[in-house]
């Protein structure tokens, strides 16, 4: 297993780490099998989608915070419930086919790791299942 240590600089924030992952499949030397993908915090998320037009991810951050709101109505007192929401909304981990020694991601497809209580210091797991 491989921890990525990720320093946010920004409230709400996805950061494309799809170039760790790869490099650590790399080490690995992984031909065939399933990389795994994890987040161990209940205000940060990950997703794959288009990392070639930046704007995307900007469009993204935007809409959500339109669904949830910063300032909502909430109860959770410490004033990030909207953080746990998104975090719900998008997920905490990842399942990507490793075949060929590549993740197997469309095209235009990067992972992100995706901060919305920030700017923290975190960390992402990454697992790989398979045979060299």
């Amino acid at each position: 297993m491989k921890t990525l240590r990720i320093q946010t600089r920004h409230r709400e924030q996805f950061i494309d780490i799809t170039s760790d992952v790869n490099r650590f499949l790399k080490e690995k030397k992984i031909d065939e099998g399933l990389c795994i993908v994890f987040c161990p915090h209940t205000t940060a998320a990950l997703t794959i989608n288009e990392n070639a037009d930046l704007s995307v991810k900007e469009d993204i951050v935007r809409r959500l915070g339109k669904i949830v709101p910063e300032n909502g109505s909430y109860l959770h007192s410490e004033g990030n419930s909207d953080a746990h929401i998104k975090s719900s909304m998008l997920g905490s981990s990842l399942n990507i086919i490793v075949q060929a020694a590549k993740l197997v991601l469309g095209t235009w497809q990067g992972v992100y790791f995706c901060e919305f209580d920030g700017p923290r210091s975190r960390e992402v797991y990454v697992k790989l299942i398979g045979s060299k």
